[in-house]
């Protein structure tokens, strides 16, 4: 195969589902790869995961299941994801068991596991993080290679890196050695400018009014043409908002990255200091150049440890004095507090609309003609968090004059860390399964 097309689906846990669907039926692709993961989509997967041990994969799988993978099945796209999160083996089975409903038999699903090395911190780290209740290296492409060359159609992971997403199809159509290091920073760097989707189509680049993009509503999904050398030219679906040009290309390549020339991935370190972009046509743009050195010895951890509860209270206030109303009653809530002998790890009270962005640096203006007062409360002690919130309910009948709109939550918090670990530690694997 001289030149693959692989486009992306996703770039965060919660994105849209339409424009992955609009890039399988009209981008004629080779792959689909999605990225659904971040250091804080991952912990809140594992606070699912905690609460319900069947769970913990994406909350859209069914609707990327029934919408999307069944798209690219009837096409011939392999669909690549790390949409297992927490729970890869889960997610593996529930996207077997939709397909087999939707009568998809035949197709072959693999799981990529060993990210999860929880069982083995201990050994990493030497207890420094005893109450850890997860941990997740950072898998590369390797495992994404030999599912596909085990002929899978779907592949679904954990904790792979953004860009190996995208970098395992290509170095499996492509035939690249395991140490063809330039070859491999290519297709890091593709994956990397991929892997934010709307990102390099207009959505970080919009910023009005210095700069605007096209139907902002309906930006499309990218997608690379590669070749085995590893140039590539990035598109976009004609018809689609925004735009795709050198500039956002620009924008997206230094996104994230720290020292452009050793980016560290776990596949090797990019040297992106001689990537070079070229406009080819509209919504067309060339990328070549990237140089590549032999992966770093390690993989980075990524640990997830208790630590306490986070809660939020919120009421507004409206018309005339809104602010000193307001201000009194935060005034009132802290006393509440002190009195109660409360004592949080942290506490503090925002003016939201009107100072939450900037404190004491926001510029004088007419005063608001309405506020939201905020109370945000951290605490080992679920109990003192709750207490302190309860304070903001009895502003409704204790004062000031028209508090309203009182909303309130509280949630577990799930503290991170990461470490790095010897590559050769970290042994992940690959299952298959043909859906009956």
């Amino acid at each position: 195969m001289t030149t693959v097309r692989i486009g992306c689906g996703s770039s965060y846990a919660e994105d849209r589902i339409e424009p992955a669907v609009a890039l399988v039926e009209h981008g004629e692709l080779d792959v689909l790869s999605l990225d659904c993961l971040a250091e804080r989509t991952l912990t809140h997967a594992q606070l699912r995961r905690l609460a319900d041990p069947r769970s913990g994969y994406d909350l859209r799988l069914d609707r990327l299941v029934t919408e999307v993978i069944t798209r690219c099945l009837d096409r011939g796209t392999r669909f690549v994801a790390n949409m297992g999160a927490a729970n890869p083996v889960g997610a593996a089975e529930r996207t077997c068991e939709l397909l087999a409903g939707l009568g998809c038999r035949g197709a072959k699903v693999a799981v990529v596991t060993g990210d999860d090395v929880l069982d083995r911190l201990d050994a990493f780290d030497d207890g420094a993080h005893s109450s850890a209740v997860s941990a997740n290296a950072y898998l590369g492409a390797v495992p994404i290679v030999e599912a596909l060359d085990q002929g899978a159609d779907v592949v679904i992971g954990g904790r792979i890196a953004d860009a190996s997403l995208f970098l395992g199809p290509l170095a499996h159509a492509h035939r690249w050695r395991s140490d063809a290091w330039d070859l491999l920073a290519a297709g890091q760097t593709i994956g990397h400018l991929l892997e934010c989707g709307t990102y390099l189509t207009g959505g970080n680049w919009h910023d009005p009014p210095l700069r605007t993009v096209a139907r902002p509503w309906d930006l499309g999904m990218p997608f690379a043409d590669v070749e085995a050398d590893g140039t590539a030219v990035l598109s976009k679906l004609p018809g689609t908002g925004g735009l795709l040009t050198v500039q956002t290309c620009k924008a997206q390549l230094a996104y994230e990255i720290g020292d452009p020339s050793a980016y560290l991935t776990p596949d090797v370190v990019v040297d992106m200091t001689g990537v070079t972009l070229e406009q080819v046509a509209r919504d067309q743009v060339r990328v070549s150049g990237a140089a590549g050195r032999p992966a770093p010895a390690t993989l980075k951890v990524l640990v997830g440890s208790p630590e306490g509860y986070h809660g939020e209270g919120e009421v507004s206030f409206a018309g005339l004095g809104a602010v000193d109303r307001a201000d009194a009653a935060a005034e009132l809530v802290l006393h509440r507090v002190e009195d109660g002998g409360l004592v949080a790890d942290e506490l503090r009270i925002d003016r939201i609309g009107m100072d939450a962005a900037y404190g004491p640096a926001t510029p004088p203006s007419g005063e608001p003609f309405e506020v939201r007062l905020r109370v945000a409360v951290r605490s080992g002690d679920r109990s003192i968090v709750e207490q302190v919130l309860a304070e903001v309910d009895a502003l409704y009948m204790y004062g000031p004059a028209g508090a309203g709109g009182v909303r309130r939550s509280v949630r577990p918090i799930l503290g991170l860390d990461t470490l790095l670990v010897p590559r050769d530690e970290i042994r992940p694997t690959v299952s298959m399964q043909e859906v009956a």
